[in-house]
C-alpha cells in the first residue's frame, strides 16, 4: 500500500504528463495540500518509487533557463497507476458513509 505522500507525487505526476519533473510535481503538491514539500523528501520519494517500479525517470535537456541544468523528467508506469489506483480506492471504501461534518469534536 502507498504511503499518502507517495500517492500525491504519483497523482502530481500523472496530472503534469510530459511536464513532469521534481520541481513542478513539488510546485503541484504544494498547491493541493496548502503546505511547504521539501526538495529531499521529494527526491528521496521519487528514488524509493523508481526503486518499486512504479515510476521512471530519465535526465531531460539541459537548459539556459536552469543555468545549463537537466531536469530529471518523470513518468509513471503502469505498476504505479495501478498502485495509486488502490489507494484511491482504498480510502474511497473506508470513506464510505462517513460524515466528517457530524464527527467533528468541540475543541476547547
Amino acid at each position: 500500500m502507498l504511503g499518502e505522500f507517495e500517492y500525491l507525487l504519483l497523482t502530481a505526476a500523472v496530472r503534469l504528463g510530459e511536464e513532469a519533473y521534481g520541481a513542478a510535481i513539488r510546485q503541484e503538491i504544494e498547491g493541493a495540500t496548502k503546505r511547504r514539500c521539501s526538495i529531499g523528501a521529494l527526491y528521496t520519494t521519487l528514488d524509493r518509487l523508481e526503486e518499486k517500479g512504479l515510476l521512471k525517470t530519465r535526465m531531460g535537456e539541459a537548459t539556459p533557463q536552469r543555468g545549463g541544468r537537466a531536469k530529471r523528467m518523470v513518468r509513471v508506469t503502469i505498476k504505479g497507476i495501478q498502485a495509486a489506483t488502490a489507494f484511491y480506492d482504498a480510502v474511497t471504501r473506508v470513506s464510505r458513509g462517513v460524515s466528517w461534518e457530524a464527527n467533528r469534536i468541540p475543541v476547547p
